[in-house]
């Protein structure tokens, strides 16, 4: 099996990136990054991918005449290093139409919520101002909406009555760092298949997990 070429959209601090970078060096994914593209001059992950030998542009979207033509250029860059995923990792943007016509079903994105709800920035303080006793994460393809493609995996954490953004946020990551690296394998595996806008996964998935909170008493 030809091994899968990825490219990362990045905006922050890559926290996101270094995990799929480590489950590469690791083994657990049989990848490769070709590049890595982020509109922030300033993001650490420019630093986590100098460190990896990964290649970096950094594209900012203020520089080309429209929205669109900042996606055509980012899709011309993916393409020309016959990228077969796009993953964004903390890519604070929507993204444009001709990214999404040039990759279809072939990006990724995560988010800090148990989608469909909680949609946009800040999922974590939205999920602890509701009141939410279960929160966690989900990553799916990407459309034109905002967190609104089809869901390939979701994880759950307990939410608690003194949650700050940040506890809850830290606890989430760390279900980031492992559903995020999955969901790719599941894609290099080709075990990936939208219908519709579900996701079908191909192979052996358990169905018997359950997660309460608060527990139930005896």
């Amino acid at each position: 099996m030809e091994m899968l070429s990825i490219g990362v959209l990045a905006s922050g601090r890559g926290a996101n990136f270094q995990s799929i970078i480590d489950c590469i060096e690791s083994g657990y994914l049989k990848a490769r990054i070709a590049l890595l593209v982020t509109d922030n001059p300033n993001s650490y992950a420019i630093e986590r991918a100098r460190k990896h030998g990964i290649e970096t542009l950094i594209l900012i979207p203020e520089h080309y005449g429209s929205r669109s033509d900042y996606y055509r250029k980012v899709a011309h860059e993916l393409k020309i290093r016959e990228t077969g995923l796009v993953v964004l990792a903390g890519f604070m943007r929507i993204v444009g139409k001709p990214l999404i016509e040039a990759f279809p079903n072939r990006i990724m994105n995560i988010h800090p919520a148990l989608l469909p709800s909680f949609p946009g920035l800040h999922g974590q303080a939205q999920a602890i101002d509701y009141g939410v006793k279960i929160s966690g994460c989900t990553v799916h393809f990407v459309d034109e909406g905002m967190d609104t493609g089809p869901i390939i995996i979701q994880a759950a954490v307990p939410a608690f009555f003194d949650d700050t953004e940040d506890v809850l946020s830290e606890r989430i990551l760390k279900l980031e760092h492992r559903i995020f690296p999955a969901a790719i394998r599941l894609f290099s595996e080709n075990r990936l298949q939208v219908v519709g806008r579900k996701v079908r996964i191909h192979g052996p998935v358990p169905d018997d997990l359950s997660l309460i909170n608060p527990q139930i008493p005896e």
